[in-house]
Formats: structure tokens, sequence, C-alpha cells
């Protein structure tokens, strides 16, 4: 990343890219005996080999457009073009959309954003590192590093826009239903960064840097704070990702884990944009550009906004809050209780193919040895991870979870600092000669088209009218959270209280299933990787089966008919000439 960030031309840029592509392969394929990496890290791998062959495709273009690699060459070369009208526009817009391909790919925005989520089988301090802060930033980063390339092209700045918005949405809405706590944080990352290229393609390239630094402290906050809560975990279900990282298991670990707990809270306010917490600055900045925009992109990041504070109050609340969910199950009974979940959409279960906590009874062994290893639902053998082993068979297990060791609260703590203290570098005022701006310092010159005659600076009036606005939003998803995610005996009287007030009828059946409908579109990833899994997946091994068939039987084929005929020929010339 570093040699990323410092190149100074896309030949350099490119070949960073892919090495740090190639890490984030074998770092998330690093379990990579159990198959549910070793398909993450292949389904990463390809993702991102769609919008790299983009990338590649993109530079070279603009090479033969400029005859230059180099950044201020490119830029003073085109735009020399551009203002020349030297160029074909349909073919400079083709490039620069395979360029923003890259951004795509390695930023997780729609389409390609399904290889986030599984990411998450790596180990945590990666999910922190790479999945949250770094690497998946470097799409944000290369589209900021051609911001004056993009910015003359005819509707590239509104694909970018529109990518993003579209991205801010749909993170949010998938996080809505995940029960895996990682899985949710990855979401929420895939939203967060379509702020950022929401506030890139609406041209406010310095508001997209600071969330881009807040969120990456926040987020690394998160992840490594559900990382302490997984080991925590473990000591009560064991070494068993599908258990220690549900959310239906957890729930009052306020008192085991008292610190981490805290430093959670923290990120959570963080990403709800609460004051003074890092991302509320950046935040806010994007929201009230967004207006300058387009009001219905407006609309819908503010809205965003709202179930962004909705999904990580949920995720807090079910961890934290209540009862530790794991002493209510049922393991040895055939009866599977849903005790342990309130449902939000108002069902009376949970559906079968989203509960997480039923056990397999399907064994299979190893060779040569007697202990047994479940077989998951694709008939494949669940092998344990490497040096893990015998530490998680032979580990008693405990009643409660613990507080983990000093060597995994001293980074959260130092994360936990900086989301407090971080958003100070942005502050836009500048007022009686104080400057408090120090991030449009570092940036010079920057670049906003929304505020081309402004020096980035605000009015105490008009940013605190702005920030009520978006803090009232907030608070209104928390409270929504709180309401439906409350402990569970709190939640049962919601719930009846909600029910005085709906009485049934053909209008309360209707909104059940319009309820069901939404529950079910965020649970399974809006259909997007089932839709995949089957064209272009089950496409391509059809077209490989197909050309398999075609080799065998018919090229195959025919070369050894000829040598059959051939053969059968030469016999029978043989027979004739033999008998005379």
């Amino acid at each position: 990343m570093l040699g990323l960030v410092t190149s100074s031309n896309l030949i350099q840029i490119y070949i960073f890219w892919e090495l740090v592509g190639l890490c984030s392969y074998l770092l998330i394929g690093f379990w990579f005996t159990r198959p549910v990496a070793a398909n993450a890290c292949q389904k990463a791998f390809v993702t991102n080999r769609v919008g790299d062959f983009g990338l590649l495709l993109g530079i070279l273009g603009f090479y033969w457009i400029t005859g230059s690699f180099e950044f201020r060459d490119l830029f003073e070369i085109f735009n020399n073009l551009i203002y020349n009208n030297e160029v074909n526009f349909l073919f400079v817009t083709l490039c620069a959309v395979l360029l923003f391909a890259g951004a795509v790919a390695k930023s997780a925005q729609f389409p390609l954003h399904v290889w986030l989520p599984d990411a998450m089988e790596g180990p945590t301090p990666i999910s922190a590192l790479i999945h949250a802060a770094t690497m998946v930033a470097a799409g944000i980063f290369l589209v900021a590093r051609l911001l004056p390339l993009f910015r003359v092209i005819p509707y590239i700045m509104y694909l970018i826009s529109v990518i993003g918005i579209i991205t801010v949405l749909l993170g949010a809405t998938l996080a809505l239903a995940q029960k895996d706590i990682k899985r949710g944080l990855a979401y929420s990352t895939m939203s967060q960064l379509g702020y950022m290229m929401l506030a890139l393609g609406m041209g406010s390239y310095r508001s997209a840097l600071f969330h881009l630094i807040t969120h990456a402290y926040s987020k690394a906050l998160l992840f490594l704070g559900s990382g302490s809560i997984i080991h925590s975990m473990e000591t009560i279900v064991g070494y068993s990702p599908a258990k220690s990282q549900n959310m239906g298991l957890m729930g009052g670990l306020r008192k085991h884990v008292p610190i981490t707990k805290i430093t959670f809270l923290l990120g959570t306010l963080s990403l709800c944009g609460i004051p003074p917490l890092a991302c509320f600055w950046s935040k806010d900045e994007i929201l009230n550009d967004s207006w300058l925009y387009s009001p219905i992109f407006a609309i819908i990041a503010w809205a965003t906004a709202g179930l962004t504070a909705f999904y990580m109050f949920r995720i807090y609340l079910l961890t934290f809050e209540g009862h530790l969910n794991v002493h209510f199950q049922n393991y040895g009974g055939k009866h599977k209780t849903p005790f342990y979940s309130i449902s939000l959409w108002g069902k009376n279960g949970v559906k079968k193919n989203s509960c997480l906590l039923t056990m397999n009874n399907n064994e299979s062994t190893y060779f040569l040895s007697k202990t047994k290893y479940p077989i998951d639902k694709n008939g494949r053998k669940m092998t344990r991870p490497f040096m893990t082993i015998a530490h998680f068979e032979h580990k008693a297990v405990s009643s409660y979870p613990y507080e983990s060791d000093n060597t995994m609260l001293f980074p959260i703590f130092v994360l936990g600092l900086f989301t407090l203290f971080v958003g100070a570098i942005g502050i836009p005022f500048n007022q009686e000669g104080v400057n408090l701006d120090i991030l449009s310092k570092w940036l010079a010159p920057s670049i906003n088209l929304l505020h081309p005659k402004s020096n980035n600076s605000q009015d105490w009036n008009e940013f605190l009218k702005d920030a009520v606005v978006s803090v009232s939003i907030a608070y209104f998803g928390i409270f929504i959270a709180s309401f439906l995610y409350k402990p569970i005996y709190s939640s049962l009287k919601n719930l009846e209280f909600i029910n005085s007030f709906v009485k049934k009828g053909p209008k309360r059946i209707l909104w059940d299933k319009i309820l069901n409908g939404i529950y079910d579109w965020s649970y399974n990833r809006a259909y997007i990787d089932a839709f995949y899994t089957r064209f272009f997946v089950g496409g391509i091994r059809g077209l490989a089966e197909f050309t398999h068939f075609f080799d065998r039987r018919v090229i195959d084929g025919m070369t050894n008919g000829v040598g059959v005929i051939s053969f059968i020929v030469g016999e029978g010339i043989k027979y004739i000439f033999s008998n005379q």
C-alpha cells in the first residue's frame, strides 16, 4: 500500500495494485484447510481480476492517447487534447470506464462487491487492516488520484456518483439481517466506501478523503473489537466460526468484556455520525454536499445515514445487551427454538434457511483417525485450521466469556483514541484568523467542483443547522434499533405494544409480506450472489463441459475415426490382395 500511494505513474500503481491483490488472496485463504476460506479467497481473486483487467486496458488506452504514464504529463497532455477537441470522446469515455472498473472491484462497489463479505473468512486482524482500512480504500485513492482526468470527461463523474449511491443503499440494506458479526461489519464497510465514491463523483475531493481517514480508524476499531468478542465466545462454543461469530448466540457480553464493550460502542457511535467522534465530521460534509449535487441522491444518502445507525446499533445490542443467549440453546434435542432472537419483521420463528444455530448430525472421519469431523451442506468435509487443531479439540470450554488480554486490548485502545480525536484534523472552520482545517493544507491544491470559489470553510450557524438534522436522523435510527433489539423481555413487551395498535386484517397481512420480502432480500444478499453463481459460474462451467465434450467426442472422434477408417481400409485391401 505504501508503494501504491507513493506511485507517480500508472505502471507503478498497477504493479503495486496487483501485489496488494495477491496479499489479499493469500491472507483471506490463511485458514486454507477450511473449504469456506479457500472458496472465499478464490472468489476475491477472480472478482478482482475482472476489475484489474479493465484497469490494465484503461491504462494502455490512455497511454495510446497521450503517450505518457506519468500523472503530471498525462493530465497536462490530456487537458490540452480535450481543450483543442483532438480526441474521440467515445473512446476516451470507454478508457475512463475501464479505469474506474478497477476501482469498483478493489473497493467493493456494486456490482463487483460480492467478494468483500466472503473475505471475512480470513483472520480478524486482516479484516481490520486490509479489508476495512487500507486495501479496500485503494480504489477510492485511485479515483481521487485520477480525478483531474475524470472531471473533464463527459458523463464519467455522473457514473461514479451513481455507482456510489447504489453501493451506499445496497450495503446498508444488506447489513440489516446479517447474523454473522463480521459480515455485518463488511456490508457496513461497503456502504461507507459508497459514501466516499459518491463524494468523488460529486467532485468533493476533500470530504471523500476525509471520510476515508476517519472511517479507517473507526472500522478498524470495530473489527478488532469483533475479534475480541469472537475470542471470548470461543471459550464457550469452542473453535467454530459459525457459532463464535453468530450474534444470535451472543448477548449480555457487557458484563464479561467491559473494555471491549466501551471501545465497540465508541466505534459504533462514530460510524453512526454522533458528534464529536471522527466520522461525524466527514460524513456530515458528504451529506451537506449531496444537496448541492442532486436532491434525489441527497434523500438516499440521508436516509441511509439513518439505516447506518439502525444496523450498527442492532449489532451492538445483539452482542452486548440482554443475556448470554448461548445458554438458551438446545444443542442435544431435536427441537430448535428461535428463542434467542426477536425477528425485526414480526415472524413467529426463524426461517429454516436463515438459522445459523442448527446442528448438523452428518459426520465423517479421516483415515487412520478416530476423530470425527462434520460435513457441510455441500457435502464437503470441514477440516480444522492449521495450528489450532489440538488447542480447540481438547480445550475445556468455560461457562462464561472473559475479557481479552492486554496484547489484544492495547491496539483497540489506541484506535479508540484516534476515533475520538482524528476528526479534529478536518474541522472546516476558519474564523477570526484561527485556521483549524489541517486537512485542507495537506491536500492543497484541492479539487472541489461543488464549491469552486470556496476555501473549504463553513459558517458556524450553517454547520449547526445541518448537523442537527443529520444527528437527529442518526438518533432516530438508534431509537428504532433500541425499540426492536433491546433485551428479549423488553422486546416482547414492545412487540405486544405494537400488536395492540395493529389489528389483524388484509393490511396487516400485506405489511407482513412486505417485511418478510425485505428480510429475504437482505439475508440472501439481494440474490446477487445467487444470480452470479447460476448464470456466470454455471454458464462458464457449462461451456467448459461442452468444450470438453466437443474436444473428446468430436475433435478426438474425427481424428480417431480417420485412424479407424484407414485401418479398416488397409485391412480390406490386405485381405483382397492376399486372396488373389
